[in-house]
Parts: C-alpha cells; sequence; structure tokens
C-alpha cells in the first residue's frame, strides 16, 4: 500500500486538477456553461431520462438541475416528454440541435486535450485513460456515499469545565 505522502501528494494532484476543468470550461460556448454541456453529455451517454435521474448523475439538488434544463430546453437542445408512467413527471430527450451541440463539444474538447497533450505518446494517455478509470471505480459511486472518519478520529472530544450546564 501506498505511503501517507505518496496520498498527500496524490491529493495535491488531484486539487490541481480544478486547472485543467477551468481550462476546458473557458472552451464551452458563452451559451452553453459547463451545467448545460454536463445535462447534454449525459443524455448523449445515457439516453432518455427523467429530471430525478439527471439531478442523481450531476450529483445536484434538483433545483439547481431545473435550471440547467430549463436553458439547455430554451436553446432546443433537448425536449420534455410527458412520462408515461407518471404524468407528474417528464422524460427529457436530445433533439438534433443538442446533438449537434453536444458533437460541438465533444470536438472542442477533443482538440483542447489533443493540443495540451501533444507531447505525449499514445501509451501515455492510454495509461491516464486507465488510471484514471481505475480511480474512478475505487470510489464507486460516490453521489450517494458519505465520507466517515476512523472511528478514533470522529469521537467527540469534551473538554473538563467547571461551569454548569444551562437548564433546558
Amino acid at each position: 500500500m501506498a505511503e501517507q505522502a505518496q496520498f498527500e501528494e496524490l491529493a495535491r494532484q488531484l486539487s490541481a486538477v480544478g486547472a485543467v476543468k477551468r481550462d476546458m470550461g473557458r472552451i464551452l460556448p458563452p451559451d452553453c456553461p459547463a451545467g448545460s454541456a454536463a445535462v447534454l453529455t449525459l443524455l448523449g451517454r445515457h439516453g432518455d431520462m427523467r429530471m430525478s435521474k439527471l439531478a442523481e448523475l450531476l450529483a445536484v439538488d434538483m433545483s439547481v438541475t431545473s435550471r440547467h434544463v430549463a436553458h439547455v430546453a430554451a436553446r432546443g437542445w433537448i425536449e420534455r416528454h410527458p412520462d408515461p408512467a407518471d404524468k407528474r413527471s417528464r422524460i427529457l430527450r436530445l433533439t438534433p440541435s443538442g446533438l449537434e451541440q453536444l458533437q460541438e463539444l465533444s470536438r472542442r474538447t477533443t482538440h483542447l486535450l489533443a493540443e495540451r497533450l501533444a507531447d505525449w505518446s499514445d501509451e501515455d494517455v492510454a495509461q491516464l485513460i486507465r488510471l484514471m478509470s481505475r480511480l474512478r471505480e475505487s470510489f464507486g459511486d460516490c453521489r450517494s456515499t458519505a465520507f466517515r472518519l476512523p472511528a478514533a478520529a470522529a469521537a467527540p472530544v469534551f473538554e473538563e469545565t467547571t461551569r454548569t450546564p444551562a437548564s433546558t
């Protein structure tokens, strides 16, 4: 197993991934912010779905999901159809325009990665993909799992005091 110092360095490197994500965010079209891009990407990857499923995949509150969905729907990139199983719910579906937007996002992202990693070998890129996939698998479905400290670290610490507790 890796040593503590290696895990600390890994944590620093993972924090630095934020800079990569910010750079990728800068290439998005002005009318397609990151939240909208995520909606299109998930619908492209998983197909038609309910808003509740999308919120789960985005790992955000339903109100945030609703704003993202309203944004992409206003641009004609998705359609909202009544769910035959539950008329109160809607099924979200990419439109042809949404598919075109998704392809444009993919083109931009692929171009940026190819540009930034031009001096990497094919094997280096393949190794990064394998390791990132393995890292993601090790974390599993982190949308539904809360982080827990080891029992010793989580135990509450009470300081002694001479004060009398307030009565309720």
